[in-house]
């Protein structure tokens, strides 16, 4: 019955020693797997201006593209309001001549 024992007893350490072997294992493989996650991270960081930037480049393009289109539209009202103004003080000015010409009055 002792050797009985003494096997059990011997199973049970090498049992013990796999357990604890395949602990340490785990959590090598975690802190590597954290460790390659928290480079990835890192590197990602590294680039994330270089990755923006052609978004950016676009997005200002569009800006410029939008603005220019915007001083067309209103250079082109100020060209219209200033053809009305021109037309209108003409007018005007026939009006009030006929009005200081005219002997009726």
């Amino acid at each position: 019955m002792d050797s009985a024992l003494k096997r059990l007893l011997d199973a049970e350490a090498r049992a013990d020693a796999i357990i604890e072997a395949a602990n340490r294992e785990r959590e090598r493989l975690i802190d590597e797997a954290l460790q390659a996650a928290r480079e990835a991270e890192a590197r990602f960081e590294a680039r994330r201006a270089e990755i923006r930037a052609p978004f950016i480049r676009e997005a200002e393009a569009r800006a410029e593209q939008a603005m220019a289109e915007l001083a067309r539209k209103s250079e082109e009202r100020s060209r219209r309001l200033r053809e009305q103004a021109a037309r209108h003080e003409q007018e005007a000015i026939a009006a009030a001549l006929s009005l200081l010409l005219d002997p009726r009055h």
